[in-house]
């Protein structure tokens, strides 16, 4: 692969993606692997702007205002895959956490066939590698609530709103392919789950370029 392997990490709130983060990070580290780690919000230029509109949603729940969201967040994506995903090593792995697999979760009206087709649209990079990880929504809810900053969700305010979130999300993973990692158990399982993928998808590039 004469690119960096571009993999993205999404899914509900809670469920301990940037835990997994740090986990698959040092251990693809510690095989001499060079790995980028990003955060969409992070690298998002315009995040500010967005999330002022999805206060507005939030207040204003229509289906224009939504679609809105979704165009800019799409458009900030289009700037990430330009600006910063071209930056990185070819030889890197780049893990981000969060693209545009999470709409799958957080949106509520606008069905994630139209999201994706927007990104697509757009420009956006297409992950080598989804990996969608989930838990039951009890469990992340639970695990959520624990935490210092609880939730921390604009948009999600209630367990049934985290469930239909978290199922929603479930179906996009079966819909589309993506690769399930269920987060319940350790740590260390769930590690070895995206590490075994990511290194799957490497040996894939490495037939196909043979």
């Amino acid at each position: 692969m004469n690119r960096p392997l571009f993999v993205s990490l999404d899914g509900p709130k809670g469920t301990g993606k940037t835990t997994l983060l740090e986990a698959v990070t040092k251990v693809l580290r510690a095989d001499n692997k060079k790995v980028i780690r990003l955060c969409e919000s992070k690298s998002d230029p315009y995040r500010g702007e967005t999330m002022a509109l999805v206060n507005q949603f939030v207040r204003n729940p229509i289906r224009d205002l939504e679609w809105e969201v979704c165009r800019r967040f799409a458009d900030s994506r289009r700037w990430i895959s330009q600006h910063v995903l071209t930056k990185q090593p070819q030889d890197s792995i780049i893990l981000i956490d969060r693209w545009y697999p999470s709409d799958a979760a957080f949106r509520r009206q606008i069905p994630f066939a139209e999201i994706l087709q927007l990104n697509i649209d757009r420009g956006v990079q297409v992950p080598d590698l989804h990996v969608g990880v989930v838990t039951d929504p009890e469990v992340s809810w639970a695990r959520a609530a624990a935490r210092q900053r609880g939730l921390s969700s604009t948009v999600i305010h209630k367990l049934e709103e985290h469930v239909a979130c978290t199922q929603a999300f479930e179906r996009a993973i079966a819909d589309h392919d993506w690769v399930l990692c269920r987060n319940e158990g350790t740590i260390e399982v769930a590690t070895m789950q995206v590490v075994a993928q990511i290194q799957r998808v490497l040996r894939s590039s490495v037939d196909a370029s043979a």
